[in-house]
């Protein structure tokens, strides 16, 4: 597997970026030296993870038989003074799942790809032209 995504920066730090045939926008907050024209890198970052939680679970739950009904998730980045990171994931269902359902679930929210990424760690090989 293969991904990529393309950006282009002409001042600041808005940034225009394109992932297949999708555009997309990052920038910080006014408060950050930005413009707030688009989502901040961590909140993408966030986004990535709520939406690749989301879509395993359903993925999981649809061929299983799972009624899980409307999937909702909240996420948290966190740093604390001593520079240590964490994200907080909260995830619910507008439909109850049966305690068993749930233990196959926790489980599988845990081998969700973004999150085992993250949790592994990637290397990042820089190159300049």
């Amino acid at each position: 597997m293969a991904t990529s995504v393309h950006l282009t920066s002409t001042s600041g730090v808005f940034q225009e970026m394109e992932a297949r045939q999708h555009k997309m926008t990052a920038d910080e907050p006014t408060n950050n030296h930005g413009t707030d024209k688009g989502p901040a890198p961590y909140e993408l970052l966030l986004a990535s993870l709520a939406a690749c939680s989301s879509a395993t679970l359903r993925m999981y739950a649809d061929r299983k038989g799972f009624a899980l009904g409307t999937i909702t998730a909240d996420l948290k980045f966190k740093r604390d003074a001593d520079g240590n990171e964490s994200i907080d994931r909260v995830i619910s269902f507008s439909e109850t799942p049966t305690e068993e359902q749930m233990e196959r679930i926790r489980d599988i929210i845990e081998k969700t790809p973004v999150t085992k990424t993250l949790k592994r760690g990637t290397p990042i090989a820089t190159r300049f032209l």
